[in-house]
């Protein structure tokens, strides 16, 4: 199996979770509700410790992490701090869609591709952290 295949792969997944924590933290900005405040900071933390598993994976193969977002996701990042409001409702929902669209379905389709089992292995739990997350958030929303 090609390496730089599977460590341009787990990049990708990479610079995702990057997006996911600086979304957490425009949420946890906007939120003035200490108990959903902590819940988001949980979730944050969680996917930072994501990344770092995904960023290990990628050096063990002999690889660089990315350390950022990337300018897509960067752009990304800045017109999705834009539009969130303070509305706890529409920020749980907004929450919910991006990591259903992101760290679950999105890094499933890329598991399917070129990764190693190992490799596999890690972004499978890292989907399954995500998913956690999500229905953590629709417990909150309801």
């Amino acid at each position: 199996m090609n390496n730089g295949l599977i460590i341009e792969e787990l990049n990708t997944i990479l610079r995702a979770s990057y997006m996911g924590i600086h979304s957490f933290e425009h949420y946890i900005q906007r939120l003035d509700d200490d108990e959903l405040k902590k819940s988001f900071q949980t979730m944050q933390q969680d996917t930072k410790q994501s990344a770092l598993k995904i960023a290990e994976r990628i050096q063990n193969l002999g690889g660089e992490p990315a350390n950022s977002e990337g300018f897509s996701g960067a752009m990304h990042s800045y017109m999705h701090k834009l539009k969130i409001s303070g509305d706890p409702q529409k920020i749980l929902e907004d929450a919910i869609k991006g990591i259903n669209n992101y760290g679950v379905e999105y890094s499933e389709e890329l598991v399917k591709g070129d990764l190693d089992q190992e490799s596999k292995e890690v972004v499978e739990e890292v989907i399954d952290t995500n998913r956690k997350h999500v229905e953590q958030l629709k417990q909150l929303l309801h």
